[in-house]
């Protein structure tokens, strides 16, 4: 089996994610996704990686891995050229369990769990739709496109939000209200009143559920090492699950600083690239869970390296996911075949909202639990509707 052709596909309404999908000479087709960037990445992927994969066997995907990182800026980081290589690989894997008809879970060494629990991140179905990722003007406050508007529920009445999550069976909840804060402050500094304003949702959770809800808090690297120990400080009586990216994920000893003073588990995430910088955090006992973005990391090949790193030095796995469907069912093969699988990111404004727009089929979840895809590969395919969209950008290497 050889690859005859490499394809980008890129919708404009959804201008963050980009598919990917490898042509071989015996017609099976792999398909993979990355996130944010798409052009950029879609220019990665033929001018530089296609050229190296065409012709090649897509079944040697440990070669084909080293052969798109060996290059020049493209391992040990996020960027353009890391995320061209976890599309590839997740088409790889995919293509991969379509040549055994074996799921992509049973290809990584089979299930580890027969159902994962999941936390609902309380994204609104705008959320990440266009460029402006984590700026409050796209948080769409005070808009209702259907039910699962988390993102303006948490910052109104977190305490309601948290009490309809818990009557689906979802008990783990992720917000993230000190972020409009940071972009006032430039997160150098929070005063008392502000404090109150971004606590308000944890009391309004702790007061109407109690302990039932397990909180996430995201700070998306917004604080300096000086603020974020204020803030966390204020929250540890609220008892957070994870204090995840406080601060810029880019000085291991800050943020083995960070970890020293407080209690609550820091959780070092998408943002930190292939597993060297995840080892060195580790090596300083800077983390308390290990995350990662299957799209920006790596993909399937470098995201179980990472899970085993983690595992060796006994700390849990938690797979990301604020980004499109296809990487969500990758995220959801790779939170199964991990031992140390902690918990499993979804957003129910997109899998219930978004995601049904583009793919055949979305992760089964069920009383706040993700069950395993079925089907050879990934088990999801492009809608037919998605290769007749007016707005898509497609382009192909051959």
């Amino acid at each position: 089996m050889k690859i005859t052709a490499i394809e980008t596909l890129h919708a404009r309404e959804f201008e963050n994610v980009l598919w990917v999908r490898i042509h071989t000479d015996e017609g099976t087709i792999g398909l993979g996704e990355t996130f944010y960037g798409a052009g950029a990445v879609a220019a990665h992927i033929h001018d530089t990686l296609a050229p190296r994969l065409l012709g090649r066997d897509p079944l040697a995907i440990e070669a084909l891995h080293r052969e798109m990182t060996n290059l020049p800026l493209a391992h040990a980081s996020t960027g353009a050229e890391s995320r061209a290589t976890s599309a590839i690989d997740i088409a790889l894997w995919d293509l991969f369990g379509k040549v055994c008809q074996q799921p992509v879970h049973q290809m990584l060494g089979g299930l580890c769990q027969p159902r994962l629990r999941i936390y609902n991140t309380c994204a609104g179905y705008g959320y990440v739709r266009n460029r402006d990722i984590r700026t409050v003007k796209n948080w769409n406050l005070g808009s209702s496109e259907g039910p699962f508007e988390d993102l303006n529920a948490f910052m109104t009445d977190a305490g309601a939000l948290a009490e309809n999550l818990l009557e689906s069976g979802i008990s783990a909840m992720k917000i993230w209200p000190f972020d409009p804060i940071a972009q006032q402050t430039h997160g150098l500094d929070i005063n008392a009143e502000q404090m109150k304003t971004a606590l308000r949702p944890f009391e309004q959770i702790r007061n109407r559920v109690g302990d039932a809800m397990d909180i996430m808090v995201e700070f998306h690297s917004q604080w300096n090492l000086t603020s974020a120990k204020r803030i966390a400080r204020a929250l540890e009586p609220y008892n957070p699950y994870w204090f995840e990216d406080p601060i810029k994920m880019t000085s291991t000893s800050a943020l083995g600083e960070y970890a020293r003073a407080t209690s609550v588990p820091v959780c070092g995430s998408e943002t930190l690239g292939s597993r060297w910088p995840y080892k060195e955090m580790l090596d300083q006992d800077a983390l308390g869970v290990v995350m990662v973005d299957l799209c920006w990391t790596g993909g399937l090949t470098e995201g179980r390296k990472i899970a085993a790193l983690a595992e060796t030095f006994h700390k849990p796995f938690a797979p990301h996911d604020c980004i499109g469907p296809v990487g969500f069912a990758a995220a959801v093969h790779m939170s199964f075949s991990q031992p140390n699988t902690l918990i499993q990111e979804s957003v129910r404004a997109f899998y219930r909202g978004w995601y049904q727009e583009l793919v055949t089929t979305v992760p089964r979840i069920e009383n706040g639990y993700v069950y395993p895809m079925e089907g050879p590969g990934l088990g999801v395919e492009l809608l037919p509707e998605v290769f007749e969209r007016p707005d898509l950008v497609t382009r192909k290497s051959q």
